[in-house]
């Protein structure tokens, strides 16, 4: 275990074949490990199996702190931190209801903190009618009140991307029409 490794760029299946030599409880303890050092792994490994109340939690927080910063203690917004969250749940878990949860609600807060602190970052616009797009896009796989209700949340942040300016809620329109057109051509409808 104490070998140095020969690669330069060690590879998973460097790694794998290295694991392959554990034991049980050797592998328990790496896990362990793993676990205690970093509380984004405790969130993947408790999203990973179900462990906990609420296993979005973690997920929203991380895009909650870097979509709506605190500005008076001087803290960034990321919207890439916010999205890479997204794409850990993704690989935890990926559970499309648990999924278009994360989307909605980093739709709900990146619209939210323009309203509110009245940010005005072509980038940021950007970044929130993409992930618009995409909540869209898991949603029309949902069916029922389910879908129903995360429809009305987009459409509360529609609502708000209209205020934004920068053509925010001009896309959002655009992309819920799309939308309707689809579920129409399906013969169901959200409203």
């Amino acid at each position: 275990m104490g070998q140095r490794a020969t690669k330069s760029k060690p590879t998973w299946a460097d790694l794998k074949t290295r694991l392959a030599e554990f034991d049980r409880a050797s592998v328990l303890g790496v896990l362990q490990d793993l676990y205690v050092a970093d509380k984004g792994n405790r969130a993947f490994l408790h999203a990973r199996f179900g462990l906990g109340e609420d296993l979005l939690q973690p997920y929203k927080e991380t895009i909650d702190r870097w979509l709506w910063p605190d500005v008076l203690r001087g803290q960034q917004v990321s919207v890439f931190r916010a999205k890479g969250a997204i794409a850990k749940y993704k690989k935890a878990l990926g559970d499309p209801v648990g999924l278009t949860e994360l989307l909605v609600f980093y739709c709900e807060r990146a619209a939210g903190f323009c309203q509110d602190v009245d940010y005005r970052d072509t980038a940021y616009f950007d970044a929130l009618v993409r992930m618009f797009e995409q909540a869209l896009k898991v949603t029309a796989n949902l069916t029922g009140k389910v879908q129903n209700g995360f429809l009305a949340r987009l459409n509360r942040v529609r609502s708000i991307g209209r205020q934004l300016g920068n053509g925010v809620g001009e896309e959002m329109d655009v992309l819920l029409s799309e939308f309707d057109s689809s579920v129409h051509a399906r013969g169901a409808s959200w409203k």
